[in-house]
């Protein structure tokens, strides 16, 4: 990790980043690692009815604010929440894109388990931009059947505490009750991942590649 000078995240959607890896970033952020966050879909059609089309969009950049990634290493997209295979060609030339332009030393992605459809166009698409650098795939849970937990990201409380932070501008999420999209959820998480590790908190990746 010595050598990572800047760190790419791909979310899928809005919230996937901060949910998957929100305390890592900040963990990374601390120790003077650069990170982009690029989302490729506001999911606006998933909104509860009433709320603002651009509601997570705008959530979004407060929780990377929150998180200490600067607007200017913010990139959103606003593909269709559900249909990402539908622009897979434009998916994966935005991430020449970005490669291109930030040229980083890492990527976090969706694991290779996840089930979600968007995620996988997201995955597999970031393996064809990044096939040739160290690329790991973050854990969320309620997408997986089995996860390859091979990489840990060792947390203290404060790196927890930034994530929760950052999970709270997600106020039209917070409004679904969802079960996972909770402080307890995200620190029992991140306790049984610390445990496997002997470290208080932790969060756990599966390992694609790595580029030494």
């Amino acid at each position: 990790m010595r050598n990572v000078r800047h760190i790419l995240v791909l979310a899928p959607h809005t919230d996937d980043a901060e949910l998957g890896c929100g305390a890592s970033i900040a963990r990374f952020l601390e120790e003077g690692i650069a990170i982009t966050v690029a989302a490729f879909s506001t999911a606006r059609e998933s909104l509860p009815p009433g709320v603002e089309p651009d509601a997570l969009k705008k959530e979004f950049h407060k929780a990377m604010l929150a998180l200490g990634v600067p607007e200017s290493n913010q990139v959103v997209y606003d593909y269709t929440v559900r249909k990402l295979s539908y622009s897979r060609q434009e998916v994966l030339e935005e991430l020449i894109k970005l490669r291109s332009k930030i040229n980083p030393e890492m990527v976090l992605l969706p694991s290779g388990s996840d089930l979600h459809q968007d995620h996988q166009v997201l995955h597999n698409e970031g393996l064809r931009a990044f096939k040739d650098i160290t690329v790991w795939g973050y854990e969320l849970p309620w997408n997986h059947i089995t996860f390859p937990a091979q990489a840990f990201v060792a947390l203290e409380p404060r790196h927890i505490d930034k994530k929760w932070e950052a999970l709270q501008a997600y106020e039209s999420q917070i409004a679904k009750n969802l079960p996972y999209f909770t402080g307890e959820f995200m620190e029992s998480l991140a306790r049984i991942r610390g445990v496997q590790v002997k470290t208080q908190y932790a969060e756990a990746y599966e390992v694609i590649r790595i580029k030494w």
